[in-house]
């Protein structure tokens, strides 16, 4: 299985879209500053998991939230 999920900024309501196989495991590593994109936002928050069979799949859905359409869709359900 692989996940696509968004975090949330707890500095500046930031939305993050990624894609990981261990959820916990990833926000983790953002918590601690591994992930360079991340590092000056942190507290992270996990607020939305979609699960996905294969990685091909997950990647189409992750591209799309990362997309205007699919900011906009996450700032609607999670605002």
């Amino acid at each position: 299985m692989v996940f696509v999920y968004v975090l949330k900024s707890e500095i500046d309501n930031r939305l993050y879209v990624g894609l990981t196989q261990n959820v916990e495991k990833r926000l983790k590593e953002h918590n601690r500053g591994k992930t360079r994109s991340t590092k000056g936002y942190r507290p992270w928050q996990l607020i939305y998991v979609e699960e996905y069979p294969d990685r091909p799949t997950a990647r189409k859905r992750e591209k799309y939230l990362k997309s205007g359409y699919g900011k906009q869709w996450l700032k609607n359900k999670h605002n």
